[in-house]
């Protein structure tokens, strides 16, 4: 460890302006003041770490001098002070070591982790994305440059949680191209690519801690269902190329882009099954689908149109099938169903799989579902579900008896005092105009003469 002195201490052993001696004679614990061009200002530098020095101060127009060492580091841009409340130079230097690696968790060189910028954690995070040949790049690159645009050339750690705060509040009031607002899902999906840029950041060891990054609550349920009768007048009003392809859409829950890159090499028309690669499938996980009926019956005419060179399963003209909004968008308008999306086949193919009787692990494994709660948002219930609910309460309630199980408590006539109006229960009798016929009992009850209820 390297130090620099700039002055030495002339008065060792004299502590808070009393020395040895005086103490040892029982003398007070004054501070002396101090000719500051006698004594040389006590500044110690460390290589790497900073320096420790002893503060002084001035009161009452005298210059005193603190009797303990302090420690300056430099942290994120600011130089940060703290007494080591020892007068031992080798007590505070162990401080500054101590403090050094509790700012820097660690032993991270906070002067280079000042030099951080996002534009530097957008490129590792981009790369990041290469690297796994992760699909969703062209979104992640939409997300860095709304982020860029924001923070432009700030500093990792001038990025706090009121800065992000801040960019939340931006991005609500700023409209895209279209004019529209950006939903909090979309937000969202910015706000995780700015946490996983800290991530990476984190991990490479440029960093030492992140900042917490809050989120919008996001209320993107799932609605979109199609009854069976409803898509066989769609299917009627698709072109032709289409019918086959969007009818495996509904009856598999498969997803669009699943189906565009099916190829032959996939299916086992003799097995009777299809299998899909991990490399096109969204998760990354394969998964079987049997065909049976329908299924069945699509494959073997997509087989009668196969041709020679195009190795796609669904295809128009050797070619894959493409974009179809506009022919879905007249299809949909012309069954009565504006507000139809193809996905809302694979919410379809959920509930249909529940209502049918199967059980939950084998529909999840059929439409490809690792979790259960994009399961469950996707097996929303229906008006007509919440109808047969109620149907089903108003039937049980039908079935209960009508006949109470509770006895009330029957009050019998006394028919010993021979007036009608004098009913007899457990306790004393009462009439029916609400006064006593037993005048002897409320007597009982009246408290003796000269005895006062107590008072509370």
């Amino acid at each position: 460890m390297n130090t620099t002195t700039e002055s030495q201490n002339p008065s060792v052993g004299a502590v808070d302006g009393v020395s040895t001696n005086d103490r040892k004679k029982g003398g007070e614990k004054k501070r002396t003041p101090m000719n500051p061009s006698e004594t040389e200002y006590k500044n110690i530098h460390v290589t790497g770490l900073g320096r420790i020095f002893k503060k002084r101060f001035e009161r009452n127009g005298e210059t005193y001098e603190s009797p303990n060492w302090s420690v300056a580091i430099c942290y994120r841009g600011k130089q940060r002070e703290f007494c080591s409340k020892s007068p031992n130079e080798s007590d505070a230097h162990k401080f500054l070591i101590k403090k050094y690696q509790e700012l820097t968790r660690g032993g991270l060189n906070a002067a280079n982790e000042d030099k951080v910028t996002l534009e530097q954690m957008a490129e590792d995070f981009v790369r990041d994305y290469e690297i796994n040949r992760k699909r969703s790049i062209h979104d992640a690159r939409n997300s860095v440059s709304h982020l860029r645009s924001f923070f432009q050339l700030d500093k990792a750690v001038e990025i706090t949680t009121d800065r992000v705060r801040a960019y939340i509040s931006s991005r609500q009031r700023e409209k895209n191209r279209r004019g529209r607002l950006p939903t909090n899902a979309t937000i969202n999906r910015e706000l995780a690519a700015l946490k996983r840029m800290f991530t990476l950041a984190k991990q490479a060891g440029k960093i030492s801690s992140p900042p917490y990054i809050p989120t919008l609550e996001e209320n993107n349920a799932r609605q979109g269902f199609i009854e069976h009768g409803d898509f066989l007048t769609l299917q009627d009003g698709l072109p032709e190329h289409l019918r086959d392809p969007v009818t495996f859409l509904y009856r598999s829950g498969w997803r669009v882009s699943e189906m565009r890159t099916l190829e032959w090499r996939d299916v086992d028309l003799e097995g009777e099954v299809v299998r899909l690669r991990p490399e096109i499938a969204k998760n990354k996980d394969g998964r079987v689908l049997p065909l049976r009926w329908g299924l069945l019956q699509i494959f073997h005419r997509a087989f009668t149109r196969r041709r020679l060179g195009c190795p796609f399963v669904f295809h128009k003209g050797r070619r894959p099938i493409g974009d179809f909004k506009k022919a879905w968008r007249t299809g949909c308008n012309t069954a009565g169903l504006p507000t139809l999306k193809v996905h809302d086949f694979r919410r379809t193919a959920v509930r249909n799989l529940v209502r049918a009787g199967v059980p939950e692990k084998v529909a999840m494994a059929w439409t490809g579902h690792k979790t259960r709660e994009v399961f469950d948002r996707y097996n929303i219930v229906n008006e007509k579900d919440l109808a047969q609910a109620a149907d089903q309460l108003e039937a049980y309630l039908r079935r209960q008896p009508a006949k109470s199980k509770v006895h009330a408590i029957k009050m019998a006539v006394n028919a010993m005092d021979g007036d009608s109006d004098t009913i007899r229960t457990q306790g004393p009798s009462i009439r029916s105009d609400g006064s006593s016929g037993d005048s002897k009992s409320l007597e009982r009850l009246e408290p003796p003469g000269g005895f006062e209820p107590p008072t509370y």
